[in-house]
Formats: C-alpha cells, sequence, structure tokens
C-alpha cells in the first residue's frame, strides 16, 4: 500500500492535498490542511477536487488556508523521532515485582483487575 494519501472522490488517483469535513449542526463544510491521519467521517481531496468544491445549498464552506510546505516532513522531524527512540531505549524498564495475594485468597491467584484474574503458574 502506498504512503500517499489519494483523494476521496471515486475514479481520482491524484494525491489528497486537503481535508474536508462536514460539521452537520451548523450546515457547515470545512476544508482545511491534510489531516495528520485519515478519519472514518473526513473525505481527502485532491488540489483540483479542493478547488473546485461546492456546497449543499443553504450550507457555508470554510476554507482554511493550505500550506504545501507544512505537509513535507523535514530533517528535522526525522532527527526528533531519532532522538525520542534512542531517549526511550536508554532509559532503563523497572519491573515491579507482582502483588501479593489478599488473604485467604486462591494461592493461584495473583492478582485481580475486575472480573479477571492474573493465575500464577503451577510449580512443577
Amino acid at each position: 500500500m502506498s504512503p500517499v494519501r489519494r483523494c476521496s472522490r471515486t475514479a481520482c488517483a491524484r494525491p489528497a492535498v486537503a481535508t474536508l469535513t462536514y460539521v452537520y449542526a451548523d450546515s457547515t463544510a470545512v476544508l482545511g490542511p491534510l489531516a495528520t491521519y485519515a478519519e472514518p467521517h473526513c473525505y481527502d481531496l485532491c488540489a483540483q477536487h479542493s478547488e473546485r468544491l461546492t456546497a449543499p445549498r443553504g450550507w457555508e464552506v470554510v476554507r482554511l488556508a493550505v500550506d504545501p510546505a507544512a505537509a513535507r516532513h523535514t530533517a528535522d522531524d526525522l532527527e526528533a523521532l531519532a532522538d525520542a527512540v534512542r531517549e526511550a531505549a536508554r532509559t532503563p524498564q523497572r519491573k515491579e515485582p507482582p502483588p501479593t495475594p489478599p488473604a485467604g485468597a486462591d494461592p493461584m491467584e495473583v492478582a485481580r483487575r475486575g472480573h479477571l484474574r492474573i493465575l500464577r503458574s503451577p510449580e512443577a
């Protein structure tokens, strides 16, 4: 699967540059920059379809400025991600001992969370 999101319009294979969202309570269609993640109730549109967008009669179209440079990842983004991964790898992970079972409980039961139980494996 291609990492580039495509236009949501039928038979259009151009890359998406904007995201369309409907606000039904306000009878408004909002067309803005391409969303970070594909949302199920939003539509990704290519440049051609986003320019020609019209709304139903009585609806308002709000067009937010689309900055094409903002959609591209920079070397700073990649470097920040690499730094975060390195920092996570350096931080020691603490392992907590399993909680002691309450008095009078099943000796195999280690802990409870709601209706779920954590059981100790039988010793051989």
